[in-house]
């Protein structure tokens, strides 16, 4: 299976949109002059521990780059497989010595094997999986709605940190495609991805891919290290040149890298007061800066703040 074929696909499939919207009344309207309130950063000052959660070490993964150390949470619960797989994979140390292989303007930053005619072996891991699109709504138990519209869902939230997106008419949730998430490249098979390619959204938020490619967490750490890579020249931001590559010097499971040398890092948990606040401080933004607030925040514009462990 070829690299650059499968990722090709993978970024051409038709939009898919949800037959409905969520209209709430409070959200609906123009944009209206509002007094000063609080922002985010405000938030965050005011904040409790107990609004925040760790990560576990055991979803969590460390990219190590030339500049520095990617953090990526899994998300088990929409892609319990992929997730599986993708841990086999950091520890059978598959992605070492790999490479970031593709940088497309607004787009995607894509690492995995380059080599198409001599790919590298896999241990234990599988090299493909069934696509893991959607779940079923009682999988998704920490889901906090936003009463925003949406143009992809009826429904959109956060489910314990991740944009998230579901319809009660079918019974499915899924994970969105908001900047900084991580997704598994596939070629036109929904069955033809397994995680030893993987991309992570770098630009406008490219929504029409849900529900059409697994999605297995996001970057809570070192998205600059990823966003400002050198475009790549060939179509579709691939590097022409092993020497353009961006190696990866290693990609583990935080739980297996020692204590002191992990990162400590938490976000803010979806179903607290202190992510309310947030969500409404982004959602009419505060300070003096602002003029006009909009009255509304799009999912993918409701990023869950992450911070260092105090």
């Amino acid at each position: 299976m070829e690299v650059q074929h499968r990722i090709n696909k993978a970024c051409i499939v038709a939009a898919v949109l949800a037959g409905g919207l969520a209209l709430p009344a409070h959200s609906a309207g123009a944009a209206r002059e509002l007094p000063s309130k609080s922002t985010v950063a405000d938030v965050i000052k005011d904040s409790k521990p107990s609004d925040w959660r760790p990560l576990n070490p055991e979803n969590t993964l460390y990219m190590e780059v030339p500049g520095g150390r990617v953090v990526i949470e899994l998300a088990p619960t929409f892609a319990p497989r992929h997730v599986v797989n993708i841990k086999m994979l950091a520890r059978e140390n598959y992605f070492d010595g790999l490479a970031i292989i593709r940088s497309q303007d607004n787009w995607v930053v894509q690492w995995g094997d380059a080599d198409e005619k001599n790919p590298r072996p896999m241990k234990t891991a599988k090299a493909t999986l069934p696509g893991e699109f959607t779940v079923p709504l009682k999988n998704d138990t920490r889901f906090t709605r936003l009463p925003d519209r949406d143009g992809y869902a009826r429904q959109v939230g956060h489910s314990n940190g991740f944009p998230s997106a579901r319809d009660p008419r079918t019974g499915q949730a899924w994970l969105a495609h908001c900047y900084g998430m991580v997704g598994v490249g596939r070629d036109n098979g929904a069955d033809s991805g397994g995680g030893s390619s993987l991309y992570v959204v770098i630009g406008h938020a490219p929504r029409h891919l849900d529900r059409n490619i697994t999605v297995v967490g996001r970057v809570v750490a070192g998205m600059p290290l990823l966003s400002t890579l050198p475009r790549g020249p060939a179509p579709m931001g691939f590097y022409e040149k092993k020497e353009q590559h961006v190696p990866i010097a290693s990609f583990k499971v935080a739980a297996d890298v020692p204590e002191a040398e992990r990162s400590k890092f938490e976000v803010m948990r979806t179903d607290s007061a202190a992510y309310k606040a947030a969500v409404e401080a982004q959602r009419n933004r505060g300070g003096p800066w602002t003029k006009v607030a909009a009255g509304h925040v799009d999912l993918c514009n409701a990023p869950i703040p992450v911070r260092e462990q105090p």
